[in-house]
């Protein structure tokens, strides 16, 4: 058996396979002031959550395999018809109906840039990413609206072009799968497991 959960899907339902608890045992809570008097005990536990991307599945696969989607609303009874969402939204918020996924690999490539960005050198717990983390919102010529990510390679300026790598070794399946670069950054200086 799996020392870790696993799940998948067969005839349209979750199939979870594996262990999904891990007996830990209680310790004493003591008060070391106070002849370390009993005060209570530890209860820990492990939480297995089953997170479903439902439609934004194809952008977090889509990562692993260096494309950037996007969405657009191609609703023709639609006054926000055309319009381009980055980060991807499966429904349009104005008329409600299902976005089309496109690709805007190449747009990015050629026209992202800095819009703002804030440096953080100290983060909350279950961070994964090397401080001081350099946030940046992400314009792109074409794209409505401003995606968040993170400058993995480079000191962020405003206005500044990025180029978008993608996590192709060990993918989590996660945002964390693509950061950004500024422009001109060799291939050999790009995170371990990160390609353009």
């Amino acid at each position: 058996m799996s020392t870790f959960g696993q799940v998948f899907v067969k005839n349209n339902k979750y199939k979870p396979q594996g262990s999904f608890h891990h007996l830990t045992p209680n310790t004493p809570i003591r008060d070391a002031d106070n002849d370390w008097k009993l005060l209570g005990v530890t209860n820990p536990r492990d939480m297995t959550y089953i997170h479903s991307y439902g439609g934004e599945a194809v952008f977090f696969e889509s990562l692993s395999k260096k494309r950037l989607m996007a969405t657009r609303c191609d609703s023709p009874d639609c006054d926000s018809r055309g319009t381009v969402y980055m980060p991807f939204r499966i429904h349009c918020p104005d008329c409600l109906c299902r976005n089309s996924i496109i690709d805007i690999t190449d747009t990015a490539k050629t026209t992202a840039t800095i819009h703002t960005f804030m440096v953080c050198e100290r983060s909350g717990a279950f961070n994964l990413l090397e401080k001081p983390i350099k946030f940046i919102n992400i314009e792109f010529k074409g794209v409505d609206t401003i995606l968040m990510s993170y400058l993995a390679v480079g000191e962020p300026r405003f206005g500044q072009k990025v180029l978008p790598v993608f996590r192709t070794l060990e993918p989590t399946y996660t945002i964390l799968d693509l950061s950004w670069v500024v422009d001109g950054t060799a291939e050999s200086d790009l995170p371990q497991g990160f390609s353009f």
